[in-house]
């Protein structure tokens, strides 16, 4: 009888739906979320634009934004991060401050290789092939994270580095790092 109960109790669970404002944060547990995501990347390119390098590439290239490209983020957490969602909070951080532009790297600038190609064959008016804008520094980086957990609390930890390089002289101008703690206590009613 109590097996019934419980199973009729659970069945009449309903789920209740809302749609919120993408910068209100909605943290259900203390795993990577899109506010840590989009927090981390603007911290991270308000650091990286303050340093030297910046003003060192405006004063020697006037009127000339710095090219950058994301060359790797890897994710050495203990979770599933889409490090994607992030790369594209670092270019769009980046973006916005006006400061410096991306140019396609990898998959991304394979495909546009292929397409350019295909215009040439295709279209009337086509963009001509080794015209593109090389890259004057790499973005790379890592997401981290330690785990500490005693019974129901659980303390999560992640670090993200990150580095950007001069291409031209292979030099590191700029060294990034970021910290969030996150506390999660479980509690033992279940609610």
């Amino acid at each position: 009888m109590t097996v019934a109960a419980l199973t009729s109790v659970a069945g009449c669970q309903t789920t209740k739906v809302s749609r919120v404002d993408t910068n209100t944060e909605v943290a259900l547990t203390d795993r990577w979320n899109a506010t840590d995501s989009r927090l981390v990347s603007e911290e991270m390119i308000t650091d990286m634009l303050s340093f030297p390098w910046a003003a060192d590439y405006e004063r020697q290239n006037p009127g000339t934004r710095p090219t950058v490209i994301i060359q790797r983020i890897r994710n050495k957490s203990h979770e599933h991060i889409a490090v994607e969602t992030f790369s594209n909070d670092l270019k769009r951080a980046v973006i916005r401050s006006g400061r410096a532009d991306f140019v396609a790297g990898g998959a991304e600038r394979d495909a546009i290789r292929d397409e350019r190609r295909d215009q040439e064959l295709n279209a009337a008016s086509a963009k001509e092939q080794g015209q593109e804008q090389a890259a004057d520094f790499a973005i790379s980086g890592s997401i981290n994270s330690i785990v500490d957990q005693v019974g129901d609390k659980r303390v999560t930890f992640y670090q993200v580095d990150m580095k950007l390089i001069d291409m031209e002289k292979n030099r590191e101008v700029w060294n990034g790092q970021k910290k969030i703690k996150k506390f999660q206590e479980k509690n033992s009613f279940g609610f």
